[in-house]
């Protein structure tokens, strides 16, 4: 019986001086009390001091979810307004430059920036994580196999970092080429079963190299502090509504995974060997990238994949009332990620003014629009997102 499972979703903002539409490298004291003010106990820094993070509560629906999240980001845009600044999420932000950010002054971030170097200080980046839980009975390590092989589906629909210090990177999701800089990032290690990757974090541990399990980074990890599976492989959505479809598809691919008899079973090394090259070509070209799926010897576009999805999974999205969340998916397909209308833009006004800055900065005022887009989901709990 497909459950209705409980989840959180964690959003990463760039504080923006909207005078010059670069990020701030130094936001004052006031504007990040007076957010922390708003946000309360969700309220949580990051690495640099121009960078915020909302960690919501516990959901149980996703109506709850567009209604906190959609409150933060107004509140969040509210309080930081007299101080001249915006908030901006995506991927990676256009006019963001690593060499001139101050890192948050608190002792776990000043150990990363310490520990790996310019790998830390390049790493200007938002993400969207989200939780979902899983009953304690249960093997996370074989559900998280279950599930894997649809991430790149997922980070292809959230692609939002085309841009990267001041330049079109070629890439869709640039963010996801800088996260391979770091050690245990991307896409985590063939692991059977929670006995074999309590192995691999035990030998880390014992012999220096991490100090605690949370020191695994992958795109999809069992959590530390939450008896959840969490997904960290996907850009930072500008549009609300995007975060929102995206976090329904993987609360519900978990929730699928849960009603297997043994969630996992069909991971093998060869399933990594595609689940890698599925990621290498959804960084690079987003949903318009073809697929290896396993089992078929020809490629799947991501229309095609998301028609899969919805042959094996729609049943249970009607049990748990998100069955839009497909049709939402296709509105994303439709008219593109964020990542193509940023490089549109781009590529628009630097047609009409020859100005690579002028072009950077209709990027960015495009981006601080749609983080202040309100989502269109319905109030009645038994939708997901609405259609465009």
């Amino acid at each position: 019986m497909t459950r209705h499972l409980k989840f959180g979703m964690e959003e990463e903002y760039f504080i923006t001086d909207l005078d010059s539409r670069c990020m701030s490298g130094h936001p004052p004291g006031a504007a990040i009390d007076a957010c922390k003010a708003v946000l309360g106990e969700c309220f949580a820094h990051e690495m640099f001091q121009g960078q915020i993070e909302v960690a919501s509560p516990i959901f149980t629906s996703l109506a709850q979810a567009a209604q906190y999240l959609g409150a933060a980001r107004q509140a969040l845009r509210l309080a930081l307004q007299p101080y001249g600044l915006g908030l901006l999420t995506a991927g990676s932000h256009p006019l963001a430059d690593w060499r001139t950010q101050q890192a948050t002054e608190q002792t776990h971030f000043l150990k990363l920036f310490d520990d790996y170097q310019h790998v830390a200080w390049r790493s200007l980046l938002s993400g969207l994580h989200v939780h979902v839980e899983v009953p304690g009975h249960l093997d996370r390590i074989r559900v998280m196999n279950e599930v894997l092989p649809w991430m790149p589906l997922l980070l292809a629909l959230s692609c939002s970092s085309p841009f990267w210090n001041g330049a079109d990177s070629g890439f869709m999701s640039y963010r996801q080429t800088a996260c391979d800089e770091w050690p245990r990032m991307g896409v985590p290690e063939y692991f059977e079963d929670q006995v074999a990757y309590d192995a691999y974090v035990d030998l880390l541990i014992r012999t220096g190299t991490i100090h605690q399990a949370s020191e695994c980074w992958w795109g999809v990890r069992p959590a530390t502090r939450f008896p959840t599976l969490e997904l960290r492989m996907t850009d930072a959505c500008p549009r609300l509504d995007d975060a929102l479809c995206i976090a329904s598809l993987f609360r519900l691919l978990v929730a699928c995974a849960i009603d297997q008899p043994r969630p996992g079973s069909n991971w093998a090394q060869e399933s990594r060997w595609i689940l890698q090259e599925n990621r290498w070509r959804a960084k690079r070209f987003g949903i318009h990238a073809s697929f290896i799926v396993e089992g078929y010897d020809r490629p799947f576009s991501a229309e095609q994949w998301l028609f899969m999805a919805e042959q094996i999974f729609g049943d249970a999205a009607q049990v748990m009332g998100v069955e839009e969340v497909f049709s939402q998916a296709r509105r994303i397909l439709l008219q593109g990620t964020s990542a193509e209308r940023q490089r549109n833009l781009y590529r628009q006004v630097l047609h009409n003014t020859g100005d690579v800055q002028a072009a950077l900065a209709g990027v960015v005022d495009q981006l601080l629009r749609e983080t202040a887009e309100q989502p269109c989901l319905s109030n009645d709990p038994t939708r997901a997102v609405c259609e465009s």
